[in-house]
């Protein structure tokens, strides 16, 4: 084995075991002994010394190139077995931090999202085919943290209670004016139109979530009061009474939060209520994952709150309300990849084998950031005025209850259960 890997892997495998099959065909088990076992080949000599180098994205972009398999565990395993020992050894082992430290004067150049940039960014990762988005996502193609009000409930049930949950901090009102910036496949403002009876805007930069979003609410019914167009958020004229965003936010990129946030400020009705729910970090600024940034969303970053709160405090918008949602997201993932690997010959249908190892790698390393790394979710609710919404709270249960359906009403549930 390259005796630069034999030497990283030797430093930051303490705990576990994990054995590894070199070009060679020799093989050299680290660890102690304990847990699981994990078993990866490495097959070409290239693959062994880009490990090496550059483990964060050498590891997923090998394997995707079918230069490295596990032929024990899985892509999950093998991230816990990482991650575990990463907090272990923080600070130990040199080339784990060298990569990103390397990166990091370079993140705002990699995240310069103009208008034609942002549009170029979303149609390498949503202008992916639909029927590719429908082997794993549920019936609604809802692509975000679902809110799991308990682990075992469905992952439909889950989304569901997510629409539920953002819909009640809107404290929506019938026949108000709504935007939804980075409106996906249109299933947040179908609802929102349909129970609400409010106009709803909803605007993307997907060719594909375009099209898919106006065809539902034509098949709805609900065209005359939910349509989607293709719009950038700093081409938009307001007023709204409500906006909201789920999961666009990781687009914009660090260097346009102070635009984002007053354009949402000059958007929002002086009585607005806005809603951003968005992937965070629960740990300070850093930089984006160099697979994720170079394969899956380009110009992408993730934000910590002390990165988002300072363009917002300066945009005169009113942080009235944050709540970070924790293992959401990974439940969230984990079904998402049960049902990718359920359908996973389709994928290769598709597209082909390396594209679906791609797939496979970035739903499990999500995963895994969520379950074992600082990756959280953020939802803030933001107004203008400090008297806009109720002083507590309770509106929001209650609005949540309203909106449930009966068997999921407390009370209800057990005897529909049953």
């Amino acid at each position: 084995m390259n005796w630069l890997l034999e030497r990283f892997v030797s430093r930051l495998i303490r705990k576990g075991t994990l054995t590894i099959t070199d070009p060679q065909g020799a093989t050299s088990t680290f660890g102690d002994g304990t847990g699981e076992p994990v078993h990866i080949a490495i097959r070409t000599p290239g693959a062994e010394r880009a490990i090496a180098l550059d483990p964060m994205l050498a590891v997923p972009e090998r394997y995707m190139d079918g230069e490295v398999d596990i032929l024990k565990g899985d892509v999950l395993s093998f991230l816990h077995l990482a991650y575990t020992n990463m907090d272990e050894v923080q600070g130990q082992v040199f080339l784990l931090k060298l990569g990103e430290a390397l990166r990091y004067p370079f993140r705002r150049l990699q995240q310069w999202n103009t208008a034609t940039r942002s549009k170029r960014n979303v149609h390498r990762h949503y202008d992916l085919s639909e029927d590719l988005y429908r082997l794993f996502l549920d019936e609604d193609l809802q692509y975000s943290c679902a809110y799991f009000e308990t682990p075992e409930v469905p992952l439909e049930e889950a989304q569901r209670a997510k629409k539920r949950h953002i819909m009640a901090k809107l404290a929506l009102e019938p026949g108000q004016k709504v935007l939804d910036i980075g409106s996906g496949w249109g299933g947040l403002g179908l609802d929102i139109a349909r129970q609400f009876d409010a106009n709803v805007l909803g605007v993307t930069l997907s060719e594909e979530q375009h099209r898919v979003s106006n065809a539902r609410a034509k098949e709805q019914k609900l065209s005359e009061r939910a349509r989607f167009e293709i719009a950038d958020y700093r081409s938009l004229k307001g007023p709204f009474d409500r906006i909201v965003s789920v999961g666009m936010f990781e687009h914009v990129g660090i260097n346009h939060y102070r635009t984002y946030f007053n354009q949402c400020a000059r958007l929002l009705a002086d009585d607005g209520v806005m809603l951003l729910h968005t992937i965070g970090r629960s740990t300070g600024p850093s930089v984006t994952n160099a697979f994720i940034r170079k394969y899956i969303f380009p110009g992408g970053y993730i934000p910590s709150l002390s990165e988002m709160t300072p363009a917002i405090e300066k945009s005169g918008l009113i942080i009235t309300d944050v709540e970070i949602l924790r293992l959401h997201y990974a439940e969230t993932l984990k079904h998402w990849q049960a049902r990718f690997q359920k359908n996973r010959a389709k994928a290769v249908e598709i597209y082909d084998e390396r594209f679906a190892r791609m797939w496979e790698f970035y739903l499990a390393g999500s995963e895994a950031s969520f379950r074992w790394q600082e990756m959280v979710v953020f939802q803030i609710q933001l107004t203008k005025k400090r008297e806009t919404l109720p002083m507590t709270r309770g509106y929001i249960g209650e609005t949540e209850r309203r909106l449930a359906p009966a068997s999921r009403r407390p009370g209800k549930f057990t005897e529909a259960a049953e």
